[in-house]
């Protein structure tokens, strides 16, 4: 459907006398085999003449060459064929000038990237030999790779990213210029270095992206707190696999269609340890604190990263409490309740399960909270109260300390079992009010 509606946009240009392909991103996955969702289109017509030719667009980027053309009520994006002049702030160029298609291509990032496609006849237009490199497996920068980051260094991230999820490597020259250039890549808005960030976490291959990023020394730039990870020993009853950021690697391997504060909360889960580790005299490794400690950390890195507040606090959540699982078969039956009750309890214990995964393996925790949540159900972990605030009010008691304690401890009371009506409850507050 979507396909159908771009073919519209581009016949009508051809029509009107203009070349149109679609470019980019919709190539490669061709070649690849892969679902191809953006379809950007791009022409030799200039954004005024777009804009004439199409009843809606919306003019995101005239400046660049760039009109959004809305069909079918789909927006696509539709780019005039231009080369770049200098850039210098790391992202915009300084200006634009209308080109060729030859032109086009040199000015964009990789090669993989770079090459177009006839909408008619499935004919690929390759100029900077991106199908090569795709058969080769390999992420090459167009021409210069020094040049190709210092026009926009959000190009070293998209790197990694490219090469984790299709699972190329990166080629050595392009490489060797993320290396040199990885400390210029704070010069971004964080925003876009965050929703990056959580690309490679959510993608696919997440473990590979973030071996990547530390290889070529982006992690320490924009994640200094999982870089410091490196080297940080575990007691090997509890973790035979190694330090913490090795542990932290192998549960990034096991993501799969991870939710952004999910993925989040298993990269930062640890991310208090090397502050809290004590190593005691007779081999034991701790690391008392470190959920307290990791998760004002985590929440300082989500907001560094400039991810939405509900994003951070979920983040917060899934750190300070990913332990507390560990003494649930030892709580009260209205503790239990109460935690198994939880918002986010849902992805709190699917990282429970990932991180004993990447650990030990011992899932004997876990595995008493899931199944004692589904004997349970939802409404015998979270009942409608049998008292509220009105109940104490018409029994003439005042609001204050007393009052929140009187329904808390009915509360409690009601999920122990030991209260199970309303009149046995206002019994209760009538005897210890």
């Amino acid at each position: 459907m979507r396909e159908d509606q771009a073919r519209r946009i581009a016949a009508r240009l051809r029509a009107a006398g203009f070349a149109a392909y679609f470019a980019g991103g919709y190539t490669r996955d061709l070649l690849l085999g892969r679902e191809r969702c953006d379809i950007d289109i791009a022409t030799d017509a200039s954004p005024q003449l777009v804009q004439q030719l199409f009843e809606r667009t919306v003019p995101v980027g005239v400046q660049f060459g760039v009109v959004l053309v809305v069909e079918g009520g789909m927006s696509f994006e539709v780019a005039t064929f231009r080369s770049d002049g200098a850039y210098v702030d790391g992202r915009h160029p300084s200006s634009v000038r209308f080109g060729s298609i030859e032109e086009d291509a040199r000015r964009r990032d990789f090669t993989i990237n770079a090459m177009y496609v006839e909408p008619e006849s499935g004919a690929i237009i390759d100029l900077v030999g991106g199908r090569r490199d795709i058969e080769a497996r390999v992420v090459r920068a167009v021409g210069n790779a020094d040049d190709r980051f210092r026009e926009d260094r959000l190009r070293m991230l998209r790197a990694i990213r490219f090469a984790a999820r299709l699972d190329f490597e990166i080629e050595a020259s392009t490489f060797e210029a993320i290396r040199l250039e990885a400390a210029t890549i704070t010069d971004m808005a964080w925003e876009r270095i965050g929703d990056e960030i959580v690309r490679i976490l959510t993608e696919g291959r997440a473990r590979r992206g973030f071996e990547l990023l530390d290889a070529s020394g982006l992690l320490a730039h924009v994640l200094p707190e999982v870089a410091a990870l490196h080297g940080v020993e575990q007691s090997p009853d509890h973790h035979p696999e190694g330090d913490v950021f090795v542990h932290t690697m192998r549960l990034l391997e096991r993501l799969d269609g991870a939710s952004e504060s999910l993925a989040l909360g298993a990269l930062l889960h640890d991310v208090g340890k090397p502050s809290c580790q004590e190593k005691h005299a007779d081999g034991r490794i701790t690391f008392y604190g470190h959920c307290e400690v990791g998760a004002e950390m985590a929440a300082a890195a989500c907001q560094r990263l400039r991810r939405s507040r509900e994003t951070w606090e979920r983040v917060e959540y899934l750190v300070r409490s990913h332990l507390r699982h560990v003494s649930a078969p030892q709580m009260r039956p209205s503790t239990l309740k109460r935690f198994l009750a939880e918002e986010g309890i849902e992805e709190l214990l699917e990282l429970v399960r990932l991180d004993s995964l990447a650990a030990s393996g011992n899932l004997e925790a876990w595995e008493f909270c899931r199944r004692r949540r589904e004997e349970l159900g939802r409404e015998r972990l979270a009942p409608p109260p049998l008292l509220r605030g009105r109940d104490l009010l018409e029994l003439g008691l005042a609001p204050g300390p007393r009052f929140r304690q009187l329904l808390r401890a009915v509360e409690d009371a009601q999920l122990e079992g030991t209260l199970t009506t309303r009149d046995e409850a206002l019994d209760w507050v009538r005897r210890n009010a």
